[in-house]
């Protein structure tokens, strides 16, 4: 499949790029480590509304940066979550004395790297709140439910509110408000393709997904392809099932997830208008590539259950709109804040430590695609990249390491996961190797230490050894490391753990949850996967 790309590492920094020729919009100079989108009126007077998360949703979530909206937007890897520094830098430049609210999409990447952002925020004098929006009815009640595209419901009336100068207590009370008050369901006939990557399907021409999310990962159910009416109707019935307030006035936004073309949509919008729930609609917004999923050839309905408040910031004016014209301008910068140094400690060097990072480092570039390939069968098709990512910046920063101080390095590696590896792996490894450093320095045991900072991992991420990540193939490495025992027998720990997540098909954590055990059984999970891998390279250099 051919895509409008140049090199593909590249992708989500020249689209940013293209979307700086608005003259009202702003980046930070530490662009492109660090992608905030960010109002270049804002003078910081009134409470800010930050939001943001994986590219490749475009417009959103930079497109929706304007008065009456957004004040910044954080941009990570395509599907992936922007890094910790990534939103304090949005934080640190947007808000003012009067606060910032960040809205969040509940998945686990953003919640962590949002909501450790707020804590460094908080801890630095800054007035944080936090709010995640949860819109997708179509998992049920016994999981957590995902972020769609009703997250613009509350992009939309939190800023409002904060443009009428509104505290950050009442903005955040009514974001809430929206966020119980909205419901989505997605319906598509083909996944998303990655840009620049192989493409492959999980569907035939004669099925179609229901209740997908917006990363490409598989829908709660596979149904028959079938006339855009039944098709429809499904979708709506399932939607309006889960709505509190049968006799209710509702917003709707009708969301194009990439690659239907507008007669389609405009046919859908006919066919919606045929079911009952067609009646209760109020205002529409769209038929438009709002939240896409790259180039989904589907569609997803987002409604929201008004009230008089909701409904006047609402239909206020907004600076930001999908069809807006435009100079063509070229982009501006804004002086980013400075942030510390990622690695704060003196370079020391020991050989044999060098040689099991670089080893490690190119092991992690090598399986990219492997892993990716991997990940696209349960997930996001993305977990390659995060770890090559990690591994390619370990290689450019190695001579720079404390190698020589375990301590001090695992330390510096957990900042350096921090900055620079986005989504959920990333900060929870980040997560790992910093308390495993500050558990180390107190007490210099390895095993231990890293048992410490995977403790940490659980507090923060919630999942525990059988909920089919990569801790179920951490948890008994490290408990072998600590034993004493030898790194081949670390190794196959490691493996043994890793194989296991194939026969795991029932957890209610994370991705999986959601996941159908046909699709699950024997697929590894790609994060423990990538350990295993990491301890079998470590037996052969000992």
């Amino acid at each position: 499949m051919k895509f409008f790309i140049n090199e593909t590492d590249q992708i989500v920094n020249e689209a940013i790029e293209g979307l700086l020729t608005n003259p009202k919009l702003a980046r930070l100079d530490s662009f492109p480590e660090v992608r905030v989108v960010i109002r270049k009126d804002w003078d910081k007077s009134k409470v800010a509304i930050i939001s943001g998360g994986g590219s490749g949703h475009e417009p959103a979530h930079a497109g929706f940066v304007g008065k009456g909206m957004l004040t910044a937007a954080v941009c990570g890897d395509i599907f992936a979550s922007p890094t910790v520094d990534a939103v304090l830098s949005a934080i640190l430049a947007a808000t003012g004395p009067k606060g910032c609210l960040l809205i969040i999409k509940n998945y686990t990447g953003d919640r962590l790297n949002f909501g450790l952002a707020a804590e460094q925020a908080r801890a630095l004098g800054y007035e944080v709140r936090t709010v995640t929006v949860d819109d997708d009815i179509a998992l049920g009640k016994d999981v957590k439910k995902r972020g769609l595209a009703g997250t613009l419901f509350v992009h939309k009336i939190a800023g409002q509110l904060a443009e009428e100068g509104k505290s950050l207590e009442e903005i955040a009370a009514v974001a809430q408000q929206v966020i119980d008050q909205t419901a989505s369901i997605g319906l598509s006939l083909t996944e998303c393709q990655h840009l620049g990557q192989e493409t492959s399907s999980r569907l035939n021409d004669e099925q179609v997904e229901l209740g997908l999310g917006i990363h490409g990962e598989p829908g709660i159910e596979v149904i028959p392809y079938a006339k855009a009416d039944h098709l429809m109707a499904l979708a709506i019935e399932k939607l309006e099932a889960n709505l509190s307030n049968e006799n209710g006035r509702y917003a709707m936004i009708f969301n194009n997830m990439g690659s239907v073309s507008p007669i389609e949509m405009s046919l859908l919008v006919n066919s919606f208008r045929k079911t009952k729930l067609a009646s209760k609609i109020a205002y529409m917004v769209g038929p438009a590539a709002l939240m896409s999923s790259i180039n989904m050839s589907g569609f997803s309905v987002s409604v929201l259950l008004l009230n008089e408040a909701i409904e006047k910031a609402l239909l206020a004016e907004a600076e930001p709109t999908a069809w807006q014209l435009q100079p063509f301008e070229k982009p501006v910068e804004i002086s980013s804040p400075k942030l510390p140094d990622t690695i704060p400690y003196d370079a020391s060097a020991n050989e044999k430590v060098y040689q099991l990072i670089n080893e490690i480092a190119q092991l992690l570039v090598s399986i990219e695609k492997e892993i990716n390939s991997l990940d696209a069968k349960v997930g996001d098709g993305d977990a390659g990249s995060t770890f090559a990512l990690t591994g390619r910046r370990l290689l450019t920063v190695i001579d720079r390491l404390p190698l020589n101080d375990t301590g001090k390095l695992l330390l510096s590696i957990g900042r350096i996961l921090a900055r620079e590896a986005g989504g959920s792996s990333g900060v929870l490894l980040s997560i790992l190797f910093t308390a495993a450093g500050t558990a180390y320095t107190k007490s210099p045991e390895l095993g231990k230490a890293l048992l410490e900072g995977l403790q940490r991992v659980k507090d923060y991420g919630g999942a525990q050894i059988g909920d089919r990540t990569m801790i179920d193939a951490l948890q008994p490495a490290f408990e072998s490391l600590a034993n004493g025992e030898t790194t081949s027998l670390v190794a196959q720990h490691a493996r043994k753990g890793a194989e296991h997540t194939k026969t795991i098909i029932n957890t209610k954590f994370g991705r999986s949850s959601y996941l159908s055990e046909e699709v699950l059984r024997n697929v590894p999970d790609p994060g423990a996967e990538v350990i295993a891998r990491v301890f079998e390279k470590i037996a052969t250099l000992n």
